[in-house]
């Protein structure tokens, strides 16, 4: 079992930026590839980025490539996902999401482990 626990999220206007945190724990967190997923209201879940086990490869949705930012720290058993320049349109809860193995890790339902999210709200 991994448990997972985002922070971070908040209100922010058009045009700024938060720093998503994902803590792990349970088990060894650099066995597993990590995805950060959103879901905005009346939506369904979609990927938003990825990052491999060891963070060679980072992979992201055309929606918020050059704005977001994935990231991961073994050593503390965490990943990040640094959003800047935040649209209305970024307004979502977020999730991040654990997965051994490391195809189509832009699929969600590769994933196995899911944190409870953490909301992002952007104002115009």
């Amino acid at each position: 079992q991994v448990q997972l626990v985002e922070s971070g999220g908040g209100l922010v206007q058009a045009g700024g930026s938060l720093r998503l945190s994902c803590a792990a724990s349970g088990r060894t967190f650099s066995d597993y590839a990590m995805g950060w997923f959103r879901q905005g209201p009346g939506k369904d879940r979609e990927f938003v980025a990825a990052i491999s086990r060891t963070g060679g490869s980072t992979y992201y949705a055309d929606s918020v490539k050059g704005r977001f930012t994935v990231s991961r720290d073994n050593a503390k058993n965490s990943a990040y996902l640094q959003l800047s320049n935040l649209k209305p349109e970024d307004t979502a809860a977020y999730y991040c999401a654990a997965r051994g193995g490391e195809s189509t890790l832009t699929y969600r339902h590769n994933y196995v482990y899911w944190g409870q999210g953490t909301q992002v709200t952007v104002s115009s």
